[in-house]
């Protein structure tokens, strides 16, 4: 009938073609979610000998577009421990006495994806004491400070033992949290929740793995608020400047942050961002340290400079006091 419009069916192989373009940009879209971003490299990795078969192994998490599902602990080349991505510490077992073993941590996603490994760290296990199966005496006098709303020290009495104590484990319930050297009676925890109530002891351990144990509890309650990390701060901050031959540097001095061991590293802001970052190496400095560097050779620049110190548990304290000093 003419003027009727005619209805036309698509050609079957057109449909077919059309079935196939759509089905590849569906499959294209999943494959184009796929995660394959890995996590970053975990900081702050810390390694302490906890006898002459063992070392404990710490870090910061690391992070992820979909999340960490799991941390690989690698000793040199050789993977050594598995962990879910909730823990950030282990202990390593089985160690050779006397020697030094290098250690890096690698995160993993859901996915498989590894990221870089941190930095190495390397410890010295000690001497294996040979049939020993005599374990150190309770450490005495517990003591604890509050310092702010996410810090505590924690200081002890030595233990006893017929071939030294090799280091302290620190506990937070029945949870192992952190181990210093024997040498030391304090140290400071990091880490922990405003507001909250916290219990902790603390056991020796020698060479042969042999612990004590457990001293009295100490309870603990950190402040409320968010905190400002004044208590895990250098204190004492000065800063000024000296010229040597027409150039300028910047002075500072210090004292350390009380955190149950020598402080080594530093990070030291200038004028807003990041200027270098400060090791000592051999002995760190524990009650007043100094350092200067270069800043230019203009007399009458004017900085502002501040600095804070990597806390035994890898993690970067308070900043200190910022300071203004003018050069000439």
């Amino acid at each position: 009938m003419e003027g009727t419009p005619v209805r036309r069916t698509p050609h079957l192989s057109a449909l077919l073609a059309l079935t196939a373009a759509l089905a590849a940009c569906t499959w294209g879209g999943e494959a184009d979610a796929k995660d394959v971003q890995p996590p970053t490299a975990p900081r702050g990795l810390t390694v302490q000998a906890g006898s002459a078969t063992t070392a404990h192994v710490m870090w910061n998490k690391a992070t992820d577009d979909t999340g960490v599902t799991g941390y690989d602990v690698y000793r040199g080349a050789t993977r050594v421990k598995r962990v879910p991505g909730s823990k950030h510490m282990v202990d390593v077992v089985g160690l050779k006495p006397s020697t030094a073993h290098t250690f890096t941590v690698r995160a993993r996603d859901a996915e498989g994806n590894v990221g870089p490994a941190s930095k190495k760290q390397t410890v010295n296990t000690p001497a294996a004491a040979a049939a020993d199966r005599e374990p150190p005496s309770r450490p005495g006098s517990p003591r604890g400070a509050v310092e702010g709303s996410r810090a505590v020290t924690l200081s002890w009495g030595a233990s006893k033992d017929d071939e030294g104590v090799a280091s302290y484990e620190i506990y937070q319930g029945t949870s192992k949290i952190h181990s210093v050297d024997g040498s030391e009676r304090e140290t400071l925890v990091t880490g922990l929740r405003p507001g909250t109530a916290y219990r902790f002891t603390v056991k020796a351990l020698d060479a042969a793995d042999n612990a004590s144990p457990p001293s009295r509890t100490v309870r603990l309650t950190t402040e409320a608020g968010r905190g400002d990390g004044r208590a895990t701060a250098p204190a004492d901050f000065r800063a000024k400047t000296r010229e040597d031959d027409g150039a300028y540097y910047i002075v500072l001095a210090w004292t350390p942050p009380r955190t149950g061991g020598a402080v080594a590293e530093y990070q030291i802001h200038l004028d807003g961002k990041t200027a270098t970052s400060l090791v000592f190496g051999g002995t760190a400095p524990r009650d007043k340290a100094e350092h200067d560097f270069y800043v230019g050779k203009k007399p009458g620049d004017t900085h502002r400079v501040k600095l804070r110190a990597k806390l035994p548990d890898g993690t970067w304290g308070g900043w200190s006091a910022e300071r203004t000093v003018t050069t000439g």
